[in-house]
């Protein structure tokens, strides 16, 4: 019995010593490799959201020359906090998932190194196979491409009015793959990001108020334009509309001719969105200045057009 016992000893001791590397060794690397992986990837998602969050604290200071002297900032009011957070929220995903595929890649790598395996067959096998997904997926990739891009470039956010071509409307969220807007119907629009060709955004800096004024030919174009300019420094000393006017009005002077009518034309520059505002509030004060100073809407000619009634 104690022979056989020996035997059996020696025999074990053999064969430890033969696969001490493969019994023991190899699998303690491979633990540490996908420890050290995992903790090297919570400390780096860790370090994306301490940087996130201090981006999403801080506010917004990029501004907006106007044609003269009048600077703004973009005007971010209720909603800047909402459009930092989901911008910030979609860069942390596409960081955090690159940074974990980047990781537990490299890991991956490594095990099997230590296992063996022929790496440069598996690496032009998955190479082929992500080329594929690649090819059959590459509208689903332009889109977070573009996404991406936008994001990083801040082109618009939540709240902005935004004309997208066949859509338009307020920016009610941003994704990495589609943006959603709401129209003035209260139609929400799903627009893939990878198909945005061009896009106007009209809550970014400051906005100009264009009015043209028709007036008869036979009027006395020195006092059109007094009447004109003070209506619009009552305009822009008026408290209730201050606010609403960035510079002041300029009355460029004439726009066209005909025989019966001189149109006149007024710029305004107006923070984003109160220009439709400020433009119908100045026709309802040219009309009643035009009306106290005798100034009276050019007539429609009729009749034939050689003249005869």
């Amino acid at each position: 019995m104690n022979l056989q016992e020996s035997a059996a000893s020696s025999d074990f001791g053999e064969w430890v010593s033969e696969h001490w590397d493969g019994a023991v060794i190899m699998p303690l690397q491979i633990l540490l490799i996908l420890v050290v992986a995992w903790i090297l990837r919570r400390i780096v998602h860790r370090a994306i959201d301490h940087a996130l969050i201090r981006m999403t604290r801080e506010r917004p200071t990029r501004m907006y020359g106007l044609p003269g002297r009048v600077r703004t900032v973009d005007p971010l009011t209720t909603t800047a906090g909402e459009r930092r957070r989901q911008r910030a929220e979609a860069v942390g995903s596409v960081l955090r998932s690159a940074s974990s595929v980047l990781i537990y890649g490299i890991a991956i790598v490594m095990v099997l190194s230590l296992l063996g395996l022929p790496l440069a067959s598996l690496i032009a096998s998955a190479g082929l196979v992500t080329a594929a997904l690649a090819f059959g997926a590459q509208n689903l990739v332009k889109d977070f491409l573009a996404g991406i891009a936008m994001l990083m470039e801040d082109q618009y956010g939540v709240g902005d009015v935004v004309d997208a071509g066949p859509a338009s409307g307020t920016v009610e969220e941003v994704g990495l793959r589609i943006t959603r807007l709401r129209d003035a119907n209260g139609v929400i629009w799903y627009i893939r990001n990878g198909e945005i060709i061009r896009l106007g955004n009209k809550t970014q800096g400051w906005a100009v108020a264009t009015l043209d004024v028709p007036v008869p030919y036979g009027e006395d174009l020195g006092r059109v334009n007094d009447v004109i300019t003070t209506t619009l420094n009552e305009l822009a000393e008026d408290e209730n509309w201050r606010q609403k006017i960035l510079e002041p009005p300029a009355v460029l002077g004439i726009e066209s001719l005909t025989a019966d009518t001189v149109t006149i034309r007024i710029s305004v520059s107006t923070p984003p969105l109160a220009h439709d505002e400020v433009t119908r509030e100045l026709r309802a004060r040219l009309k009643r200045a035009f009306d106290a100073a005798g100034i009276r809407a050019p007539l429609p000619t009729h009749g034939h057009p050689n003249g005869n009634g």
